[in-house]
């Protein structure tokens, strides 16, 4: 079966940027032992409101199951305040790749 690839951007309201990426963040020890590989937050010194998530599952039904997790469910409540409602995703088949 092939790995499970997510790309999404999100915008925050203005000022709001780093607490988002914060809570974005915090989250991380959880996700291997979710089936997640890859996990990575991105921002750009040119964009001080968007954030980009790129995500690598081991299968979309691992990603599904995270979240529902208590602690998704937690971090996306704290930071949907903090965002616009502007979002974009790509939902991708992983070929394969260097740290994947």
């Amino acid at each position: 079966m092939a790995a499970y690839g997510y790309i999404g951007s999100m915008k925050a309201k203005p000022g709001h940027r780093d607490d988002v990426v914060s809570i974005l963040l915090s989250g991380v020890d959880h996700l291997r032992e979710a089936g997640c590989d890859l996990y990575i937050v991105s921002t750009s010194d040119a964009d001080d409101v968007t954030i980009w998530v790129t995500e690598v599952w081991q299968s979309k039904a691992h990603h599904d199951a995270s979240l529902q997790l208590p602690e998704t469910k937690a971090a996306i409540s704290e930071a949907m305040p903090m965002l616009t409602g502007e979002f974009s995703s790509r939902e991708l088949t992983v070929a394969g790749g260097l740290g994947v």
